[in-house]
């Protein structure tokens, strides 16, 4: 099977060569990605779309993440990422549709990984139904709806679990709708600056939208 091959930059960011992606992992370059946040406005309150990551994927199996990522190749830009919301949603998206948050460095431990992300940040306002998205079977196994207050209290410290509606896929592709309590260790551990960052974001810009139905 063909290795994805990726940049690799030093500590500054600066592109110092390429490697191949398990490369990348076992020592640890930095390296970029690209990570999309759905987000919607629903009865006044701002909600964040989380996908559940596949039970055999090599970091973070089941874990709840970000609705849609995945690493730039070598050569790419930031706008080549767009297409992994087609390929793990099937959600065809205009690169130019997508609010950019930031570059986020974010660093993360796996068996016999580390992690180091130069993560492209963005959010897209979507509140389409959920049973309209097509899942890549091999990657995400459902997709929740979570209420951003009560995620801002929960890594805050302030609350233990939170609601956390919509669907789980079982491995013949059938749908089962869903409504969990779920705590924080259900969460992919991001760095808390990325997180922070994240939600301050998606609450300014849900804030916006939020203004505009009022």
């Amino acid at each position: 099977m063909h290795e994805e091959v990726l940049d690799i930059y030093d500590e500054t960011g600066t592109h110092i060569g390429v490697a191949k992606r398990s490369e990348v992992h076992r020592l640890g370059h930095w390296h970029q990605t690209f990570h999309c946040w759905i987000y919607r406005v629903r009865e006044g309150k701002i909600q964040v779309l989380f996908q559940r990551r596949h039970p055999e994927k090599d970091t973070f199996p089941n874990l709840l993440d970000i609705t849609s990522a995945g690493h730039l190749a070598a050569s790419e830009a930031p706008e080549d990422g767009v297409r992994e919301l087609q390929e793990e949603l099937g959600l065809a998206v205009a690169f130019e549709a997508l609010e950019h948050i930031g570059v986020i460095k974010d660093e993360g431990m796996g068996p016999g990984i580390i992690d180091k992300e130069l993560c492209h940040v963005f959010a897209y306002a979507c509140d389409q139904p959920l049973d309209e998205y097509v899942l890549q079977p091999e990657e995400v196994t459902g997709l929740l709806w979570v209420d951003l207050d009560e995620l801002e209290r929960m890594f805050a410290g302030e609350r233990d679990r939170l609601e956390a509606a919509g669907f789980l896929a079982e491995p013949d592709g059938t749908r089962q709708d869903v409504l969990l309590q779920v705590e924080q260790h259900a969460f992919v551990p991001h760095e808390s600056h990325y997180y922070e960052q994240v939600f301050t974001a998606i609450r300014k810009l849900g804030n916006a939208m939020r203004s505009e139905i009022e």
